[in-house]
């Protein structure tokens, strides 16, 4: 899942920014209100983490023009201002969740997987592909009730087939889901990486799930 920090105090971001990428997210750190608006307009982010204090453009103002512009991605609004009115109206403003600094950190990383969750439909939490299944909230993986040890960055890519299960995903729309801007598109890192999942989880099995859409992509279901 790709998420974008917006965040000006660069240890607070790198900090974050870290935090989040030990859970396999693809992060995007930006410090600028005015340029967090045009990264969400040109990309497909799953959450962005917003600081209210931004030079350029305030973060309140950053969200109501997001609202303003019908983009429903979800917001977590993470700031120093803990007033109840500066809650009430960041709420007001169309954030989904609203977290004051300090914080703990993994107070912050399960804000994160409920807002993901919620956004994405589930209603245990649970991802399941036939007998595949996938628990974002322990990171644990099994087939057949199996355990399957993943990296992080095969674990994110598996999360991203399993939450568009059914639908044939592009490389480009791996790239910017699993990976951030600074990737390379002209290498065959996504390639060798299904490559190494495939083997993971449908190697020795009859019934195979991550399929290869010739000219397309990939997508993950059960063999026809």
């Amino acid at each position: 899942m790709r998420i974008l920090v917006v965040e000006d105090e660069a240890k607070v971001a790198s900090f974050i920014r870290r935090a989040l990428e030990e859970e396999s997210y693809a992060v995007d750190v930006c410090g600028d209100g005015a340029q967090s608006l045009d990264l969400v307009r040109g990309s497909s982010y799953d959450l962005v983490i917003l600081d209210l204090m931004l030079p350029g453009l305030p973060g309140l103002e950053v969200l109501k023009t997001l609202r303003k512009e019908k983009l429903s991605v979800p917001v977590l609004i993470l700031t120093a201002r803990s007033q109840v009115d500066q809650k009430v109206k960041g709420l007001d403003a169309g954030a989904d969740d609203y977290l004051t600094k300090p914080f703990a950190i993994e107070e912050l990383l399960a804000r994160v997987r409920v807002l993901l969750r919620r956004s994405g439909g589930e209603a245990t939490g649970l991802l399941q592909v036939d007998d595949l299944v996938l628990n974002p909230a322990t990171r644990e993986v099994t087939r057949g009730g199996r355990r399957i040890d993943l990296t992080a960055k095969e674990y994110a890519l598996l999360e991203y087939l399993m939450r568009n299960a059914g639908r044939v995903l592009t490389r480009p729309m791996i790239a910017e889901h699993v990976w951030n801007l600074d990737f390379d598109t002209f290498t065959n890192v996504i390639d060798v990486y299904v490559n190494y999942l495939r083997n993971k989880i449908d190697r020795g099995r009859d019934r195979k799930l991550l399929q290869t859409i010739r000219g397309s992509g990939y997508t993950l279901k059960v063999e026809a």
